[in-house]
């Protein structure tokens, strides 16, 4: 499991889980009559080392229609050796990050809202050869899931910060 005491958001500054969890139902108890997607997603980027990976996991809270707000955590993982690698560790930082926002919502409230993951894979490219798995082990896992071009959760918001 990650660190969960990290995360940002660009007006709020630091907070941690409870922090951003707070945030979200707040959101959401506030414009009730809103519809509310949130959004999960990571990216990455080699740091310094040739196998020292940067992955950047965003919560993006989104009310259809009316904008939203993101938060972001990073973490450093070395021994990422291949772009499958990298690619799967993403998909499971953004599974794990999502089961547990997800348990943490069911706990906290009983507003409605759509939870996705969004995966930095697509069509085109290098990618498009693990595309098939990579889809099939997250709504294998009951979850809904978009991949590029629209996965911005991945590809636009946690990009941001990788």
């Amino acid at each position: 499991m990650f660190n969960l005491k990290e995360f940002h958001n660009p007006s709020k500054g630091n907070l941690d889980f409870e922090g951003v969890v707070d945030e979200i139902v707040g959101m959401m108890e506030h414009d009730q009559r809103s519809e509310f997607e949130i959004v999960v997603g990571t990216d990455s980027h080699a740091s310094s080392g040739d196998h020292e990976i940067d992955f950047v996991s965003a919560i993006v809270i989104h009310k259809v229609g009316k904008g939203g707000r993101y938060f972001w955590k990073r973490e450093t993982e070395e021994g990422i050796y291949t772009l499958r690698d990298k690619i799967y560790k993403e998909a499971f930082l953004s599974f794990d990050l999502a089961k547990v926002l997800m348990d943490r919502m069911e706990e906290v409230s009983l507003l409605d809202y759509n939870l996705e993951i969004h995966v930095d894979v697509g069509q085109r490219g290098k990618t498009k050869e693990i595309i098939d798995e990579v889809v099939g082990m997250i709504i294998g896992s009951g979850f809904e899931v978009r991949t590029k071009p629209d996965s911005y959760g991945a590809s636009t918001v946690a990009d941001k910060h990788a």
